[in-house]
């Protein structure tokens, strides 16, 4: 059984893929001071509650955005699974799909898991959309390489820097307000929020649209994205799991072609 990992500077998702589907869907809030011992106790038990058995995990994938939970992770693996982790954006992972950005340039690790995530199950000529800790427009081309995007603050960063930086201004959640204009602070927030990501979502992608000359399918995912989707018209397809169902396929790439693995 395959465990694919995907920790993000907020939240972490722990997914185990049985034969040819998921067969659970784990996630934590990340802690770069979690233990392995803790992790395992953590996955035991969840596990356990579905009738899982963690004995029955034999490889690992890995991607990681925050540096510091990877000799954690790595000793989760060796200590308990009996196996070397293949981590995204290292060197013993090899990508199924070509990556074309400035020399040098060091691409999010969860960006790569999106382009190859979307293109095996979408095709290409996307536009990816991740909702996370930032929002992130990443382009897939036609032939599945990735080509770039754009990064932006994420929703829940803009509203602690509002509560943080102008003292008069509370913190809220993200709702969708009732009208775009707020007849109270609470409402005039929402609704500069909401609103301002919708703008913002629809100029990136369209810009995107017209400077590369293609109508680009728009793929969603991420934690806010399911709640932007109920905007008409913003994405094409909301996909949850795309990280997720990108490292399995980087993973199946890997042991088929450098592991030598049936």
């Amino acid at each position: 059984m395959l465990l694919a990992i995907d920790i993000g500077n907020t939240n972490s998702v722990f997914a185990l893929q049985g034969r040819g589907s998921l067969a659970a869907v784990f996630r934590c809030a990340t802690n770069h001071k979690r233990t392995s011992d803790e992790y395992f106790t953590w996955l035991f038990t969840l596990m356990n509650n579905k009738n899982l058995n963690i004995s029955d995990i034999n490889e690992v994938i890995i991607c990681s955005v925050v540096p510091r939970v990877l000799y954690d992770l790595k000793s989760l693996c060796a200590n308990y699974f009996n196996c070397d982790p293949i981590i995204v954006g290292k060197a013993n992972c090899k990508l199924p799909i070509s990556v074309r950005v400035d020399k040098g340039t060091i691409v999010g690790a969860d960006r790569l898991a999106n382009a190859a995530g979307a293109f095996c199950e979408y095709g290409g000529d996307l536009i990816v959309v991740d909702f996370g800790t930032a929002t992130n427009f990443d382009i897939v081309g036609s032939d599945g390489a990735y080509e770039g995007g754009a990064i932006s603050p994420g929703v829940y960063l803009s509203l602690k820097a509002l509560h943080d930086e102008a003292a008069a201004l509370p913190h809220i959640d993200i709702s969708r307000p009732l009208s775009v204009v707020g007849k109270n602070t609470v409402e005039c927030m929402k609704a500069g929020i909401y609103y301002g990501y919708v703008g913002l979502i629809k100029e990136i992608c369209q810009k995107i649209k017209s400077e590369k000359n293609k109508d680009f399918k728009i793929v969603a995912t991420g934690g806010l994205s399911s709640f932007f989707n109920n905007e008409d018209g913003l994405f094409n397809i909301l996909d949850l799991e795309l990280t997720i169902k990108g490292l399995v396929q980087i993973n199946n790439y890997n042991r088929e072609n450098f592991y030598g693995e049936d």
